[in-house]
């Protein structure tokens, strides 16, 4: 029998973690629509993220909160200086740009990840932060972590201002229009290198900032930008290719199925399950679940 608490509590942790997803795969996403890629080096940034939190947390008293702000700008300048590379092989002469622009961010996926246990090494470390070992109650609800809570807000405020600025702002329209058309905003002035560049960095930035929170909440461990890279096909094929506003419902189903299976059939299932959910999905909407996305 479903014991009711654990499966609240359960349910918590699954929305708390839900946020975080949020803030990876709405870059993931805008990725897509405005480089015409699919980035496999996005969960090797989520790794690189949770190290950089794990060097420089004793460095900043033990508190890798801190850390984030400098994580945030290094991976931004890293992002302008990588997109370039990227826009050198799927452009020109270059047959299937789809499949080289993957084959590149594999090789650079593959890339940080030697260089990182090279490093580090293999084994796991832990980002400490003075949160880690907190939490509330709330009564007949549950408990609630505060690393996770401090988790949750970062990404939803990461995906809140994300979208501000895509559907607010003069910079954030004209890279609405590069991911609609290139060649109308070429046409309209758009400097289509510079909105790239732009938005490269800000994913890798946002991306490797939401690998310090998710190392607070597990480790830092050479091995976890494959799941993280996994997470976020998952969520951009269930949101629907390109689909931005998707990136919300699909992060929280995310949260919430791996949270469920983890619990209640066992972490090694949970690829097992979410790679199941999408080839039905596939199968049966491949537009996403709702039906706004391109065709994967």
């Amino acid at each position: 029998m479903v014991s009711t608490g654990l499966l609240t509590q359960t349910l918590i942790n699954g929305l708390l973690l839900a946020g975080i997803y949020m803030a990876v795969g709405v870059g993931f996403s805008l990725i897509f629509g405005v480089l015409e890629i699919i980035d496999f080096a996005v969960g090797q940034y989520v790794m690189v993220g949770a190290f950089a939190g794990a060097a420089l947390a004793p460095i900043l008293g033990s508190e890798a909160l801190l850390a984030v702000p400098f994580v945030f700008a290094a991976f931004f300048v890293v992002g302008v200086f990588v997109q370039p590379l990227i826009h050198h092989v799927t452009t020109g002469d270059r047959p299937m740009p789809l499949l080289m622009g993957l084959v590149f961010t594999f090789g650079l996926a593959r890339f940080i990840r030697g260089s990182v246990l090279t490093i580090a090494g293999p084994n796991s470390r832990d980002v400490p932060t003075s949160i880690a070992v907190g939490s509330f109650s709330i009564p007949s609800i549950g408990t609630f972590p505060m690393v996770r809570v401090a988790t949750a807000l970062f990404g939803v405020a990461a995906l809140a201002g994300f979208l501000y600025y895509l559907y607010r702002t003069e910079g954030g329209t004209a890279i609405r229009s590069v991911a609609e058309d290139r060649d109308i905003s070429r046409l309209m002035g758009v400097n289509i290198n510079r909105y790239q560049s732009l938005s490269y960095g800000a994913y890798a930035a946002m991306t490797a900032s939401a690998g310090v929170f998710i190392g607070m909440v597990y480790s830092a461990s050479v091995g976890m930008g494959m799941q993280y890279t996994g997470f976020a096909f998952f969520m951009i094929v269930l949101a629907g290719m390109g689909y931005l506003p998707g990136i919300i419902l699909s992060g929280l189903v995310l949260g919430i199925v791996q949270s469920l299976t983890a619990v209640y059939l066992g972490s090694e299932y949970v690829f097992f399950i979410l790679f199941g959910l999408i080839w039905v999905l596939l199968l049966v909407r491949p537009t996403g679940l709702l039906g706004k996305g391109e065709v994967a």
